[in-house]
């Protein structure tokens, strides 16, 4: 049986008693779209976060579109980001007839490097777009200046650092909304797609609320303003509340999986995930670098431990976005660590036999080389 980089299953048969039990809740409760279920887990997801609202939508990529709309970003503006990053962040900037603008990242945290932001604006500037990659935070406070101080918005893209804090703050809780995924991989996944938009804005809460539902606010038969069909579903939001209360735990458990690979690995020639000074990092991702990547997948492969990348093609190299206009070369940091990087498997009930054989495998690849 392949050795996989994520997996549910013991974690399902772990939990299956009170996930059939969310199940149940909701066909029983008469109430199958934005019921109780979405209020209580905004609710609730919102108090966790220390910020006075959430909005629940259909998905992480979704959470991003409608985070930009409810802040008034539309298009010909433009959207400070990162390309090492997953697709959809970039995607959802543009569904909303934005403009990406990339800054390269950090060589040692592979977050976006914030020395760079100053040079990146211009009168069509209108927000700053972190992304809290892999389980930790960019550094909010520098990035709250820069943005006061051109007087920008901030959404912060918080699909992988469900959890994480820098210097005491949760991510999430100090730009003007952050979107997150509940994609099922995620430190806190649903078993489907998910997705939620958080804020202290009363102005921003009420634009999303109306945003996700057509654009109609006071009765389902009047539109507004043109919205969406973006709505969390019932199963989905209750099934999530059940897992919340679980997220710390969950976090423990990925930085015990954590600990354990930095202990075996630490005298290898892998470079091994740094966390930046104030950062909690809660490891969504266990991303190792090295500069003979290809040869260590394709040597563990032959041992059916089968890896990702995250991610191998920056986005600014993508043939959807050529139109941007970067050329090869334009973000040497990013280009080179997506040529290095790669994660090996991290989740909450990876069996820790299953960590040793990946560790031994690798240590013996790395040795061969």
């Amino acid at each position: 049986m392949a050795t996989l980089v994520w997996d549910y299953l013991n974690e399902y048969h772990a939990e299956r008693d009170d996930i059939l039990d969310a199940v149940e809740t909701v066909f029983s409760s008469g109430r199958l779209v934005l019921g109780e279920s979405v209020s209580s887990f905004e609710s609730e997801f919102a108090a966790y976060h220390g910020v006075s609202h959430c909005v629940g939508v259909d998905n992480g990529t979704n959470a991003v579109a409608l985070g930009l709309q409810a802040l008034g970003v539309g298009p010909g503006d433009e959207v400070i980001t990162v390309a090492n990053t997953a697709a959809p962040t970039v995607v959802a900037i543009d569904a909303v007839g934005a403009v990406p603008v990339f800054v390269d990242i950090d060589p040692a945290t592979y977050l976006m490097d914030l020395d760079l932001l100053e040079a990146a604006i211009t009168p069509r500037t209108r927000c700053l777009l972190p992304v809290h990659l892999y389980g930790q935070c960019v550094d909010p406070r520098p990035l709250r200046e820069v943005a006061d101080r051109h007087g920008l918005v901030v959404l912060e893209d918080c699909a992988q650092a469900h959890g994480a804090r820098t210097h005491g703050a949760p991510a999430g809780s100090l730009g003007d909304a952050a979107a997150f995924s509940f994609y099922p991989t995620k430190v806190l996944g649903a078993y489907g797609d998910g997705g939620a938009v958080i804020t202290s804005s009363a102005e921003v809460d009420a634009n999303l609320r109306r945003l996700r539902y057509y654009g109609m606010e006071k009765t389902y038969y009047v539109v507004d303003t043109p919205g969406h069909n973006s709505r969390l579903d019932e199963v989905q939001a209750e099934i999530l509340r059940r897992k919340l209360g679980r997220l710390d735990e969950y976090i423990a458990r990925r930085q015990a999986v954590a600990d354990r690979y930095a202990e075996a690995l630490s005298d290898t020639d892998l470079t091994l995930p740094a966390a930046a000074t104030g950062n909690s990092h809660v490891y969504y991702l266990y991303v190792a670098r090295h500069p003979r990547r290809d040869d260590i997948l394709a040597a563990l492969a032959e041992h059916d431990i089968r890896l990702n990348v995250s991610y191998p093609w920056p986005v600014h190299t993508m043939k959807g976005f050529a139109h941007l206009g970067y050329s090869e070369g334009s973000l040497p940091v990013t280009e080179r660590l997506a040529g290095e990087i790669f994660s090996l498997p991290m989740y909450p009930s990876l069996p820790r036999d299953t960590q040793d054989h990946v560790i031994d495998t690798l240590r013996s690849v790395l040795g061969s080389l």
